[in-house]
């Protein structure tokens, strides 16, 4: 586990974190390098970048990474799904604020999910079941620490997040299975606008931090082959097959056609498809829990020539 994973080691080496955030907020391919060391103990090629990570790493410093701003806002991206005539799958949006001291909590359900748009919803989100009897005064506070927060994104050199003006959104909360601990999340990895798997995440734990998972084929066939588990991300119970996967995706080939590597998250609570996120930079382009094989397989498949210009 990663010490930012971890609320206690996060406290516990805060000083060390706010000095590599200012780093990697001047030196983000620095930043990327000695993180990729450290995971995978040799350096990424962004020379030649060939696997799935290393296309990642390349895009997230080297090309025009403007729309990933706008998208990778929770709450701009609301548009961008709108237009492609995908409003129907919108979580239910209650309000969005740049200071909280304009949030009416009187105007707002007892039940709900707040977020910080340019979170990673490690630590910026947070599921409120009773709002009524919550602690108003902790809840400001924690508002404004996210509307403040300084070098997001900087300790992965994800530079695209100093795009985002940080707002705090409040939006319906979605219901979790009666055998979990949290909603289903499927991120669909599609490759030139294409989908090519599904990685499913269930029972989170520990704030989003831990979950179950397991990555499918588009013929919801379990591929845990290509997975490299840990104590952090263990594998999953084969879940049944979502209702209305065709139509799900659909709506991932859709809102990906103008990349040649997105992710598109997405929830399905009984065949009800929801938006979810976009994401261009998972675990930063650094996920150790997929093998070299599978991460070469996807960057073999993925054309970044286009952005390399």
């Amino acid at each position: 586990m990663h010490i930012t994973s971890s609320p206690v080691l996060s406290k516990l080496f805060l000083p060390l974190i706010k000095i590599s955030e200012a780093a990697g907020d001047r030196f983000p391919g620095l930043m990327v390098r000695a993180r990729y060391l450290a995971r995978f103990r040799k350096l990424p090629n962004l020379k030649d970048p060939q696997d799935l990570n290393e296309k990642i790493l390349w895009q997230k410093l080297y090309a025009d990474t403007t729309k990933w701003s706008e998208l990778a806002d929770k709450y701009r991206v609301r548009e961008y799904v709108r237009k492609a005539g995908l409003e129907s799958t919108l979580v239910r949006l209650y309000g969005a604020w740049d200071d909280e001291n304009k949030i009416n909590f009187d105007e707002l359900p007892n039940s709900l999910i707040f977020k910080a748009n340019n979170g990673d919803g490690k630590g910026s989100n947070l599921i409120v079941g009773d709002l009524k009897s919550a602690d108003k005064a902790s809840l400001l506070k924690l508002f404004h620490d996210w509307l403040h927060r300084k070098h997001v994104g900087a300790l992965g050199g994800e530079t695209h997040y100093k795009g985002i003006k940080p707002m705090i959104i409040a939006e319906e909360l979605l219901p979790s299975p009666a055998d979990s601990t949290s909603v289903v999340d499927y991120k669909i990895w599609c490759i030139n606008g294409k989908p090519r798997y599904i990685l499913a995440f269930s029972d989170r734990k520990d704030g989003g931090r831990g979950a179950a998972m397991m990555t499918y084929d588009l013929d919801w066939t379990p591929c845990p082959q290509y997975h490299i588990f840990s104590a952090h991300f263990w594998r999953a119970e084969v879940l049944p097959r979502p209702k209305n996967l065709e139509r799900m995706l659909e709506v991932a080939a859709r809102l990906s056609k103008e990349f040649p590597i997105l992710r598109v998250d997405l929830y399905n609570i009984d065949g009800k498809i929801y938006f979810g996120e976009l994401t261009f930079t998972s675990l930063g382009g650094m996920m150790n829990y997929y093998t070299p094989d599978f991460l070469q397989k996807l960057g073999r498949e993925a054309d970044i020539t286009g952005v390399m210009k």
